[in-house]
C-alpha cells in the first residue's frame, strides 16, 4: 500500500513537472545571428566551457596511450620510425641526401611540423562522430571537440621538437635569430590552418561519411606536395616563376620551410628556402587567422542538426 503511495506520488510529480515545462516559451539553441557577434558569442561561450576542453584534452592523451606499455614512447617511435625510412629510400636510395647537408635532421625537422598538421585534421574530423552521445545529451560549445585533437597532437610535437632542437644545438646548425623568428611563425601556422581545416571537416564529416576518408587520401598526397624529404631547390630549378608562386602559396609549406630554417638551416645559404620566407609565414598566418574565423562560422551553421545526424 505504501509502495502504491510512493508511486502515485512520484507520477503527479512528474506530470506536475512536465505541466509547468509545457507553459515556458521555447528556446532557440542556435539563434540566428551576426555574421560577427555571432563569432563572438561562439568563441566566448568555448571560453567558458575552457576547463571541460582541458577535460577533453587529457581524456585524449590518456585514451591513445591506454594499456600500451611503451606510453608517449611511442611520440618518439613513430617519427623515427617514418625518419628512418624516408632517409633509406628517398635519401639514399633515390639520392635526396646528396644535396642536402644533414639530411636526417633536415627531415626530421619538417616532419615534426607536418605530423603536428595531420594529426590535428584527422583526429577532427572523426571528433564529432565520436562523441555523439554526448552531443546527443548535453548542449554545449561543439567545437570543444575538434579543438581537442591540439592536446595529443601538440604533446607530441613538443617531445618531438625538443629532440631537434637538442641535435640542432650539438651540431650547430642553429642560430638565435633564426630560431626566434622562424620558429614560432612555423607553429602557428601549422596550428591556425589545421584548427581552421580541422572544424571543417569535422562538420562536412557528419553529413557526408566520405569525408574521413577523403581526409585520409589528402594528407597523403598533401605530404608529397611538401619540402619534406626533398628541397626547395629541387622545385624551384624545375617550374617556372608562377608556379613557384603557387607552390609557395600553401601555408603548410611555409610552415615546413620555417621550422627547417629554424632548426636546420641557420647557418645554410640562402638559397634552400625562398626570398622574404619571413614575411611570406606572416602573410599565412594573418590570411589563416581569417580563414579560421571563417571555417568556425561554417562549422557554427552546420552543427544545428548534429544531434539529428550522428
Amino acid at each position: 500500500m505504501e509502495t502504491t503511495v510512493t508511486a502515485v506520488g512520484a507520477r503527479t510529480a512528474a506530470e506536475l513537472r512536465a505541466a509547468r515545462l509545457a507553459t515556458l516559451p521555447l528556446v532557440d539553441m542556435n539563434p540566428p545571428e551576426g555574421f560577427f557577434r555571432g563569432a563572438i558569442h561562439d568563441w566566448a561561450d568555448i571560453w567558458v566551457h575552457r576547463e571541460l576542453l582541458g577535460q577533453l584534452m587529457s581524456r585524449e592523451i590518456k585514451t591513445r596511450y591506454k594499456g600500451s606499455m611503451l606510453g608517449m614512447l611511442w611520440s618518439f617511435i613513430k617519427p623515427l620510425v617514418m625518419l628512418l625510412v624516408y632517409y633509406v629510400a628517398v635519401g639514399q636510395f633515390l639520392g635526396a641526401a646528396k644535396g642536402i647537408p644533414g639530411f636526417g635532421l633536415y627531415i626530421f625537422s619538417g616532419l615534426s611540423v607536418w605530423v603536428l598538421f595531420s594529426e590535428i585534421v584527422q583526429v577532427s574530423s572523426m571528433s564529432i562522430l565520436a562523441n555523439a552521445a554526448i552531443i546527443k545529451k548535453i548542449h554545449l560549445p561543439r567545437e570543444v571537440f575538434p579543438l581537442a585533437s591540439l592536446g595529443p597532437a601538440v604533446m607530441n610535437f613538443t617531445i618531438q621538437i625538443s629532440l631537434a632542437l637538442v641535435v640542432g644545438v650539438f651540431t650547430g646548425s642553429i642560430t638565435g635569430r633564426s630560431l626566434v623568428v622562424h620558429l614560432p611563425l612555423s607553429v602557428l601556422v601549422a596550428l591556425v590552418w589545421a584548427v581552421a581545416l580541422g572544424l571543417i571537416v569535422a562538420a562536412a564529416n557528419v553529413y557526408f561519411r566520405d569525408v574521413g576518408y577523403l581526409v585520409e587520401v589528402g594528407l597523403m598526397l598533401g605530404f608529397w606536395s611538401l619540402p619534406v624529404v626533398y628541397s626547395w631547390t629541387m622545385v624551384s630549378g624545375k617550374i617556372g616563376t608562377v608556379l613557384q608562386e603557387i607552390y609557395l602559396s600553401n601555408p603548410i609549406t611555409m610552415a615546413v620551410m620555417g621550422i627547417q630554417k629554424a632548426i636546420w638551416g641557420g647557418n645554410t645559404t640562402a638559397s634552400y628556402f625562398p626570398s622574404h620566407l619571413g614575411p611570406r609565414m606572416l602573410v599565412a598566418l594573418l590570411v589563416g587567422l581569417v580563414a579560421l574565423f571563417c571555417a568556425q562560422r561554417v562549422f557554427s551553421r552546420l552543427q544545428a542538426d548534429f544531434a539529428q545526424e550522428v
